[in-house]
């Protein structure tokens, strides 16, 4: 069973930047498609970036809105995934959910193929 643990958000105001994190705990993160979603107040959850197998040395995959300015990334040591997240913008506010999937996933998929999501950790960019 992989279990995903967001240790937190936080809050910064506006061209800052913020790091998340997602501990993966059994499995190899390496060994597993991850994404980043997230959900602002009144909207559905959107991709974020989305990461294909590491041990494959398959690419990532960032939506419209972030591109350029978050970047996903792994540390292998401490099996962990990051998100860093530079020149936020107030439309950045929302709960960012860690996901994972052992199966194949393509880009940023659909919600529905990732079987295994952390508990979310809360962003709040201020103007």
């Amino acid at each position: 069973q992989v279990h995903l643990v967001e240790p937190g958000g936080g809050s910064v105001q506006a061209g800052g930047s913020l790091r998340l994190s997602c501990v993966v705990d059994g499995y190899n993160e390496r060994s597993l498609y991850m994404a980043w979603f997230r959900q602002a107040p009144g909207k559905e959850r959107e991709g974020v970036a989305a990461r294909g197998r590491a041990d494959a040395g398959d690419d990532s995959t960032y939506g419209n809105s972030v591109k350029g300015r978050f970047t996903i990334s792994q540390d292998n040591a401490k099996n962990t995934l990051y998100l860093q997240m530079n020149s936020l913008k107030p439309e950045d506010t929302g709960m960012y959910y860690c996901a994972a999937s052992i199966g194949w996933v393509s880009g940023l998929g659909p919600q529905s193929q990732y079987n295994f999501w952390g508990q979310g950790t809360q962003v709040t960019v201020s103007s």
